[in-house]
């Protein structure tokens, strides 16, 4: 099943990088995290806290993973590509692909379960079954 792609570009700045001015690991899994939500963004209409509202629920990360490929340096200009690979009762899978001149510079995975916050003391997270219309939301932009 194809979903939605979601494309954006960004320019790698001073910030973003080490002393050396390559980009540090740690930034790649921010800009997965910031894609993400600009992913369902894109594929609903809603912004992460409109989301949370409509459906009562969040996506808390709960597995990450990346592969690095090639150096992504200060001022490089990067397209990163985000999609979901695999929708489950509560949870779903997301990579994000960092294209320099259309060549893949890395790669991160997130596994993401969807869920709601338990209202006992202490407060739990408990999952939730993904929306059926939340996921065909991801099918129909992606055609």
């Amino acid at each position: 099943m194809a979903y939605l792609v979601n494309r954006r570009h960004v320019a790698i700045e001073w910030g973003h990088c080490d002393p050396s001015g390559v980009l540090s690991n740690s930034r790649y899994f921010e800009f997965s995290d910031w894609s993400t939500a600009l992913l369902f963004e894109a594929a609903t209409g809603r912004n992460k806290p409109e989301l949370m509202a409509r459906y009562g629920a969040n996506m808390p990360l709960v597995d990450v993973r990346g592969r690095f490929l090639k150096t992504l340096r200060l001022a490089d200009l990067v397209e990163i590509a985000s999609t979901v690979l695999d929708f489950r009762r509560s949870s779903f899978d997301v990579t994000h692909q960092f294209l320099k001149d259309g060549e893949l510079a890395a790669e991160t995975q997130e596994t993401r379960v969807w869920c709601m916050m338990d209202s006992g003391p202490p407060p739990n997270l408990k999952s939730l079954p993904l929306p059926p219309e939340l996921i065909e939301q991801f099918r129909t932009a992606g055609r």
